[in-house]
């Protein structure tokens, strides 16, 4: 079965950090570029970034720049999405999708046709 299973949300206090997963099962990930996308209640998916097959290039949405980190280890079919600097805003439902490449507008939800079930990010004091 083609699965693809996010991990690592929880709660967290204003300022903190999380490290989420993105893993692979039934398929491998390095032909895909990985996207990673958050929803909060009452508001459209919202794109995060974007990582290639190789790693070698990523995107970032403006809200996130310079606080969120995507990287991916295909030897381990994984993609992370490091998230320092949290602020109550980045609460959301955080989700992991797979395509073919990150150009063309990488965090358009219609991009992405595989997408993980995703875990829950609660940034609060």
């Amino acid at each position: 079965q083609l699965r693809l299973v996010e991990s690592g949300g929880g709660l967290v206090q204003p300022g903190g950090s999380l490290r989420l997963s993105c893993a692979a099962s039934g398929f491998t990930l390095d032909s895909y570029a990985i996207g990673w996308f958050r929803q909060a209640p009452g508001k459209e998916r919202e794109g995060v970034s974007c990582i290639t097959p190789s790693g070698s290039i990523s995107d970032y949405g403006d809200s996130v720049k310079g606080r969120f980190t995507i990287s991916r280890d295909n030897a381990k079919n994984t993609v992370h999405l490091q998230l320092n600097s949290l602020k109550p805003e980045d609460t959301g439902f955080y989700y992991c999708a797979a395509t073919g490449s990150c150009s063309s507008d990488p965090r358009r939800v219609s991009k992405y046709g595989f997408w993980g079930q995703g875990t829950q990010v609660t940034v609060t004091s």
